[in-house]
């Protein structure tokens, strides 16, 4: 049930004698800072005024007599200028909550037009282990993914692999130069990592780009090292272009280091709970690369320059190169038969590509570029995100300047949640509270769902285009907008029923009546009916961060309900049945949202 849409539905008809197109005015209404003043607020009178000849208040008197009331709103009222306050009715509002309280979906309702979406994220470097730079891309493609779903859509959920570019070139290079036996038995994914960053580091010098691996200062070389690092680059770039050619020996070694690479994914997306539809990287669309090049040119979208071919899109701007001299092809190439494997195989209406900022260049060519190609009927969408960073206000490392890997912070984070758990219980004993021991196994899952929820609320819970600082503290408070207290949240609320002795179904199957004679009841009540105008925002503009902002906005509608509407000593029978049930219907809602994020709940904490 989206909540603004039938607020707005009796404002479309009573501006519809009024204007010729009341959509713009109905947009106006919005909900209201203060809820003295209503549920919702119309501030298109001061906008009419003058359209209509009138004073605003006139406007706004008009607009009210002509309302259509039902049992949906209160009189509403005038204030200041122009201002309509609308209110809901309570018992409108109780009626709503009972129905959901019957609907798996709690009111969602599925998309009226649902449509196929692909869904680009993660894309590791497989030539080396996951570290924080992959941490975003995956979570926020993955939150995403479950949230098309839940309301409806056909999502495909696509790993692009590099597994075939410059880096196999430079760790080929590396392994038939610096290669140390005894690391590869040991560790081969490690090795081959060393490998890549000590011959990235050699050509750091004459490096045409940097990413989050390259330091940021600027640095002066010695005429040597430029020399080494020409000689190395050249060498690297040789070693690509044979492995694009299928060259016997380099396919060899190639495959004998992707399987590993491979293996070393997979608990790490196991411990984030990440799944995909697809994983293929980029040694899949390579046969595929030359016709893409000779289609392009012959469209006359691509042509021959200094030896290689390039796309030239705009005067402003570098052109973008499909086909090196070497005949070496590039990303962009890569990425446009994506486009074309992807469009072929599932028809979708939009592809999302979760990337950071750093690439928006690169995508606002390749997208044009599509378009050129004939594939302008798909939405392409660059979803993306700021950098992750350290307490110094720049990307986050390790103490020694090194790039964190992703198994190491999520291990982090998980002893950390249970060094957090351990000093709440030693506290809570102190205090002569009772506290329900918790064995082994249970304990390990909270601390692993505490933990890994922590790092992916904090991530989530900020606007994605923005970076953000990295803070254990702040992650795993118990209090404030974070995972830990959302899960708390739901675990308090669990334990009331565990003390009442009573069974969730009763309130699913059977609803008793909502009463909602108490403003915090009633302040409640209104949160929980805006789930599905919280989440079609968040789909809408592919921000996750809304999700968040409504369950804390629900966390802290809860939380004075709690501490004001007593449930298990309410002042009668039918009161606490209500409180029970919007109880449930709490609980309920914070899981779902909490599982459209990817993050777990525990029943105990």
């Amino acid at each position: 049930m989206h909540l603004l849409e039938h607020v707005q539905e009796p404002i479309r008809l009573a501006l519809a004698g009024l204007v010729a197109d009341p959509e713009t005015y109905v947009a106006m209404v919005k909900p209201t800072q203060d809820a003295k003043h209503g549920d919702y607020q119309l501030n298109a009178a001061m906008s009419l005024a003058k359209t209509l000849g009138k004073k605003p208040r006139e406007v706004a008197q008009e607009i009210v007599e002509r309302l259509p009331l039902g049992d949906l709103l209160e009189t509403p009222e005038i204030a200041g200028p122009g201002f309509i306050n609308l209110r809901l009715r309570s018992d409108w509002m109780a009626a709503r909550l009972r129905e959901i309280a019957r609907d798996p979906r709690l009111g969602v309702a599925p998309a009226a037009k649902a449509k196929t979406y692909v869904i680009d994220f993660s894309g590791p470097n497989v030539a080396k282990p996951m570290h924080v730079g992959h941490l975003r891309s995956t979570i926020i493609g993955d939150s995403l993914i479950r949230l098309l779903r839940f309301l409806g859509h056909t999502v495909v959920g696509d790993n692009h692999l590099g597994d075939w570019g410059t880096q196999f070139g430079m760790m080929l290079f590396g392994y038939k130069n610096y290669a140390q036996q005894k690391g590869m038995d040991k560790d081969p994914v490690r090795e081959l990592a060393r490998l890549y960053v000590l011959v990235r580091e050699i050509t750091k010098p004459v490096a045409a780009e940097e990413d989050d691996e390259t330091s940021d200062k600027p640095t002066k070389f010695t005429d040597e090292a430029i020399q080494v690092a020409k000689i190395v680059a050249d060498a690297a770039r040789k070693e690509t272009s044979k492995l694009h050619t299928f060259d016997e020996e380099n396919l060899r070694l190639w495959n004998l280091f992707i399987p590993n690479c491979l293996e070393d994914l997979k608990p790490i997306y196991k411990r984030l709970d990440i799944q995909f539809d697809e994983s293929l990287g980029e040694s899949f669309y390579q046969p595929m690369l030359p016709s893409v090049v000779a289609d392009l040119q012959a469209k006359g979208i691509a042509r021959e320059s200094q030896g290689a071919i390039a796309i030239f899109l705009d005067e402003k701007e570098p052109p973008s190169l499909i086909q090196k001299r070497d005949g070496a092809f590039t990303y962009t190439t890569t990425d446009l038969a994506t486009i074309r494997h992807r469009i072929e195989t599932w028809k979708p209406d939009a592809i999302l590509y979760v990337v950071d900022s750093r690439q928006a260049l690169h995508f606002r060519n390749v997208f044009e570029t599509a378009r050129r190609w004939g594939y302008d009927n798909v939405a392409f969408e660059h979803v993306s995100f700021g950098s992750v960073l350290g307490d110094d206000g720049r990307p986050l490392k390790t103490r020694e300047g090194g790039v964190i890997e992703l198994g190491s912070l999520i291990q982090e984070a998980v002893e950390r949640a249970g060094t957090v758990y351990e000093e709440a219980r030693q506290e809570a004993l102190a205090a002569g509270e009772e506290v329900t021991p918790l064995e082994v196994g249970e304990l390990e899952a909270i601390k692993e769902a505490v933990g890994i929820g922590a790092v992916k609320y904090a991530d989530l819970c900020q606007n994605r285009t923005s970076d953000y600082r990295f803070s254990w503290q702040k992650m795993l408070a118990m209090t404030g907008n974070t995972g830990a207290y959302m899960q708390y949240a739901y675990v308090r609320n669990r334990g009331i029923f565990r003390k009442a002795g009573a069974l969730v179904a009763k309130y699913r199957d059977d609803p008793p009546a909502v009463i909602l004679a108490e403003p915090h009841e009633r302040a409640l009540a209104f949160q929980l009916l805006r789930l599905e105008e919280y989440l079609r925002v968040a789909a809408a503009e592919y921000q996750p961060n809304f999700v968040t902002s409504y369950l804390w906005d629900l966390s802290k509608a809860y939380s004075g309900f709690f501490q004001n509407c007593p449930v298990l000593r309410a002042s009668s029978p039918e009161i606490r049945e209500s409180r029970l049930l919007l109880c449930d219907l709490t609980a309920r809602t914070i899981q779902k949202c909490l599982e459209l994020l990817g993050i777990r709940t525990v029943e105990r904490m």
